[in-house]
């Protein structure tokens, strides 16, 4: 039942990444009850998470039947077992649980989405680094971005940044709460402007891209709490903002508790005075049953790109949602 289903998924996606050019992408999703597993691809290594669940077996029965499951992985997506990397998830307390630190193997790995480099890890965190659900965001920000002053807010690894960056961004300010994450975040913007590698806090191995953002923009990488760093920041400075904050967070570093249903109007609010008039705000959550307060918030027009930013193969389990805001 697994191989069938896994082998219809891989035949389908894989040829409509290979038409849009696309190396980095998700196979499966939890498509079959029995086997609840998220399958991605990174090139030529796998990602192979299996989400915690009541299974009634013992530990040396779950591990023989995960055992038998990922030589069919294996063999259907046709990489060895060796470049298959296994993380169970569970759904963490707060921001900075969800994106915990699980091991310290620190095995990165560099990988192009739309001619752009990133840093992945597939083995010390729950996450891999590169949120594939935000690849058309990412592209729309890129077109929106020439000549602009962008701000990315809750900025995780800064492929937001990067892209505005390769859109002709003038100025890039990228926040965030984690210094990890920053560190992460100015190694990806280094990728793609040649900047020397050796100074960032994290271990580099494989290919770099020289320079694939010639006209390099002031990066800032600031470590702040966004709604104390918003509250700080002066009126009608930015052109284009970028907002994916947690759903929650219970950060002993944050002044306030962050819960995204009830604080979202109060946090687009502020990022709106510090936007100029015109300027757009791409807001996005994964809070399954969010419901946007737009009578809340002051701005000239809000729009639910949710449907029109999901890629192909997140159709139908999308569990975020995406507007733009323009003040």
């Amino acid at each position: 039942m697994f191989r069938n289903r896994l082998s219809k998924m891989f035949r389908h996606i894989s040829k409509l990444a290979k038409r849009q050019g696309i190396t980095c992408y998700r196979i499966y999703d939890h498509d079959l009850p029995e086997f609840p597993f998220c399958i991605e691809l990174y090139e030529d290594k796998i990602y192979l998470a299996e989400y915690r669940r009541r299974h009634g077996m013992t530990d040396e029965e779950h591990d023989t039947w995960l055992e038998s499951c990922v030589p069919v992985v294996s063999e259907i997506l046709e990489i060895p077992d060796e470049r298959i990397y296994f993380r169970q998830r569970q759904r963490k307390a707060g921001r900075y649980g969800q994106y915990e630190k699980l091991s310290s193997e620190q095995e990165f790995f560099t990988v192009k989405e739309a001619g752009l480099s990133f840093k992945v890890n597939l083995t010390d965190y729950l996450d891999t680094g590169l949120f594939l659900d935000h690849r058309i965001t990412r592209g729309l920000v890129r077109e929106e971005a020439k000549g602009r002053q962008v701000l990315n807010l809750f900025c995780y690894t800064g492929s937001f940044s990067v892209y505005a960056a390769a859109g002709g961004a003038t100025l890039v300010d990228s926040v965030d709460l984690s210094k990890t994450y920053l560190n992460w975040a100015e190694e990806n913007m280094a990728l793609n402007t040649g900047k020397a590698l050796k100074t960032l806090g994290l271990p580099v191995s494989g290919p770099t891209s020289i320079a694939a953002i010639p006209n390099q923009p002031v990066c800032n990488f600031i470590h702040a709490d966004v709604k104390q760093y918003l509250d700080e920041l002066p009126a009608e400075k930015y052109d284009l903002v970028i907002m994916d904050p947690p759903t929650f967070s219970n950060s002993k570093r944050m002044k306030d508790f962050l819960d995204i249903q009830r604080d979202h109007a109060d946090l687009i609010n502020k990022t709106l005075h510090v936007m100029k008039p015109g300027g757009i705000l791409y807001f996005s959550n994964n809070f399954r049953n969010f419901r946007l307060e737009t009578e809340k918030i002051t701005a000239t027009t809000l729009k639910d790109i949710t449907k029109a930013t999901a890629p192909f193969d997140f159709q139908g389990k999308l569990f975020r949602w995406c507007y733009r805001i323009i003040k």
